[in-house]
């Protein structure tokens, strides 16, 4: 489990303490969230590339793994920015 210190303005912190926002559970779902919703979008985008493709008759394994190591540099890209 990870611990971590989240700086927030008095009255903010108060209201969202108020209502049950920062409790552990709270804030789970609210990173659990948006990252599945960012997983079916990436699923959907790959469908999509997929679709797009001229149905070739033969993918190499070479070719395979080009692509599978782009998909990997781009979401690297995207985890770091």
């Amino acid at each position: 489990m990870t611990t971590f210190q989240l700086e927030l303005p008095d009255q903010l912190a108060q209201e969202a303490e108020r209502v049950g926002l920062l409790s552990s559970p709270s804030l789970e779902k609210m990173l659990r969230d948006p990252l599945k919703t960012q997983a079916f979008s990436a699923l959907c985008a790959a469908m999509d590339r997929m679709i797009a493709v001229d149905d070739p008759s033969y993918v190499s394994p070479e070719e395979v793994a080009v692509e599978i190591e782009a998909m990997r540099a781009e979401r690297r890209a995207k985890s770091c920015g």
